[in-house]
């Protein structure tokens, strides 16, 4: 493909009509003029890539600056999706992310930090870090704060740290589980989560007594006898599931996705059925929930809304306008698919 002012036409009609817009469009676009709508620029661009021509030399924005995004790992499928969100925005605001994602044994959550500082990033997007553990130090943060560098966290809260957090609304998150379970008629209802040492979980479990309560005057005693805790796995969850099981629990709601797949897994198991003996709620709607058997109930975190609302923060602190340093909660959304049902009998 040419790149001057002499693009053939047929491949003006081409990038037209891929990217939605008119051949006098294209023409402007490629030729950096003006009149163009960021949109239809943007529009014109991508039909570029997709279509497998090179930008024109004049159109390759230069980056504004390195961007570090750290993630916990790519196994949950949670974490590539708001890393995918947080890598388009950053990108569309002509940062270029660095992503850093950990696994056991692997680089550490410091270790990455020190080599984006030696690689001198504008600023570090943490997502559900050990900003989220209660039990960590998080004078790794502070000292960052403190020498000037812009950094946003998702999924955690440190009220210590003079920074930006964005959090899912773990306690309503639970109120909407809760709620649709007591609708179909279940009355013992558990809850399989990650360690209470992590925020998130914490939350949740905080969500899940209080939810009892108002629906089913539980006790918050009897309550916490619901709840088992494990790791964000589909092992961890099979196993809470499996003790829930044990004390007569018709309904679990799971902390996770890959935690919910192993409750179905752990229900068949025992020789029952989902939704029939037994439903299932999930959490995070991760892409691939409609396609478990049965496609799973879940509740959906805002990844779009809140990954986008990440990077704002993060974009205007690099730009000299830091956003004010408090949590922002999330509303979750209930996504209701086959593996809730009455409950049996």
């Amino acid at each position: 493909m040419q790149t001057g002012f002499h693009t053939p036409v047929a491949t003006l009609a081409d990038i037209a009509a891929e990217a939605g817009v008119s051949e006098a469009t294209v023409s402007r676009v490629l030729n950096d003029k003006p009149g163009v709508s960021d949109g239809s620029r943007q529009s014109v661009l991508v039909a570029l890539d997709l279509l497998g021509y090179e930008r024109p030399t004049r159109l390759r924005r230069r980056s504004a600056g390195l961007v570090g995004v750290v993630v916990p790992e790519l196994e949950n499928p949670i974490f590539p999706a708001f890393a995918q969100v947080i890598d388009d925005a950053l990108s569309s605001r002509r940062y270029t992310p660095v992503l850093c994602t950990q696994s056991p044994g692997g680089i550490s959550e410091d270790e990455y930090v020190e080599s984006l500082l030696d690689h001198g990033v504008a600023g570090i997007l943490f997502v559900s870090g050990r900003h989220a553990d209660r039990a960590a130090d998080h004078e790794r943060y502070r000292a960052l704060i403190d020498r000037g560098l812009p950094v946003v966290f998702v999924n955690g809260y440190a009220p210590e740290l003079d920074a930006p957090f964005l959090s899912t609304d773990d306690h309503e998150a639970m109120t909407l589980a809760v709620s649709h379970l007591v609708q179909l008629g279940h009355t013992r209802i558990g809850l399989a989560t990650g360690p209470n040492r992590y925020v998130p979980a914490l939350r949740k479990s905080e969500g899940f007594v209080a939810a009892l309560g108002r629906s089913l005057g539980t006790s918050p005693e009897e309550a916490r006898g619901w709840i088992e805790e494990a790791l964000y796995t589909l092992e961890g969850g099979a196993a809470a599931t499996r003790r829930l099981l044990d004390r007569g629990a018709t309904a679990i709601v799971c902390g996770s996705d890959p935690m919910a797949l192993g409750a179905v897994r752990a229900v068949r198991g025992a020789g029952r059925r989902v939704p029939d003996d037994v439903s299932v709620i999930g959490f995070d709607d991760s892409r691939l929930t409609q396609f478990f058997d049965p496609p799973l109930t879940t509740v959906r975190q805002p990844v779009q809304t809140m990954g986008l609302a990440a990077v704002d923060a993060l974009v205007n602190a690099m730009e000299g306008e830091p956003s004010p340093s408090h949590e922002y909660l999330f509303r979750p959304e209930l996504v209701l698919r086959s593996s809730t049902g009455r409950a049996p009998g």
